[in-house]
């Protein structure tokens, strides 16, 4: 329950600080799954959409197998050129709390361009590009200047390339994208420095991810959605597939491939929407994983998260 005070107590303050700024939810991937016509919970309308532009905000908990609380507040905006195309742009602040202490800092910033490429009565479909920018280096130390999993770094610390589709009509959504790292994660996160410190037991618990190499994801989002006036929810399914192992630098240099850190993983989603008005509305999502990878050196697996937004068109 504290957490859920926690959560509406900042968008309190978020809403009385930017009262034209809307919230919207984030996810536990590289990025790529909240981007664009990728997105989740998108309406279809035969109608032209006169509002263009919006703004969003969000706050969103998650928690990891380790049961570090992870807080996203995450700042967005849309900017629609005309009815067929748009740019999207995402901002996230990152702050874990754990076993570790509390850290944070921004996140990466992602930048896509979408267009409808077709438009039928009943059905429209869409593409995006993207990018991935990192804002700094995944280089938070603990208060002994010890580097700290990716599981506490706000960052990826890579550039990255996102390209994907989607179908959508009144009560569906299928999406697929691909996103590729094109450069390392400049981590030095290593066991060998916390040798004989005295959370050397729980820091062995997280994966090392020296100077990582992330494999390439592939993502598919199904979604069924039910609109009643101005409500509506869904349900969904967002499986995520690592094409390839992660890769990782030993302490001697020699690079090495992590076992179980490709594969799929699972996860099922549920939301709702309410619209004030055709300009304001707030959104809701719940997302619990079903099938994990074993082993995630890039510190994006989570069990759970629960996610409140603020939308305002104009």
């Amino acid at each position: 329950m504290r957490y859920l005070l926690r959560i509406l107590a900042i968008i309190c303050f978020l809403g009385s600080m930017l009262p034209h700024s809307v919230m919207a939810q984030g996810c536990s991937d590289a990025g790529f799954c909240t981007m664009g016509a990728l997105r989740p919970d998108q309406k279809f309308s035969r109608r032209v959409n006169f509002r263009l532009r919006s703004v969003e905000v969000s706050q969103y908990l998650g928690m990891t197998r380790f049961d570090d609380l992870v807080w996203v507040t995450t700042a967005e905006a849309t900017f629609g050129l005309n009815n067929d195309n748009y740019f999207h742009i995402k901002l996230p602040y990152q702050h874990t709390v754990g076993p570790l202490g509390e850290h944070g800092g921004l996140s990466d910033l992602s930048l896509s361009y979408t267009r409808t490429l077709r438009r039928e009565e009943n059905w429209q479909v869409s593409a995006s590009v993207g990018v991935k920018v990192p804002m700094s280096a995944p280089n938070l130390t603990s208060p002994e200047g010890l580097p700290l999993p990716m599981y506490y770094q706000p960052t990826l610390g890579t550039y990255d390339i996102i390209a994907g589709a989607s179908w959508i009509s009144k009560n569906w959504l299928f999406a697929t994208g691909i996103q590729h790292a094109l450069t390392r994660t400049p981590s030095d996160f290593l066991w060998a420095p916390w040798q004989g410190h005295p959370m050397e037991e729980i820091i062995l618990l997280y994966p090392q991810s020296n100077n990582l190499r992330r494999g390439t994801d592939v993502m598919v989002r199904v979604e069924r959605s039910l609109r009643l006036g101005n409500k509506n929810f869904y349900l969904g399914m967002l499986p995520i597939y690592r094409l390839q192992e992660d890769i990782i630098v030993r302490p001697d240099g020699t690079e090495i491939q992590v076992a179980d850190t490709n594969g799929l993983v699972l996860t099922a989603l549920g939301g709702f929407g309410y619209q004030f008005s055709t300009k304001m509305g707030i959104k809701g999502l719940v997302g619990y994983r079903l099938i994990q990878r074993e082993k995630n050196p890039d510190g994006l697996s989570r069990k759970i998260v629960f996610s409140l937004g603020y939308e305002y068109r104009f």
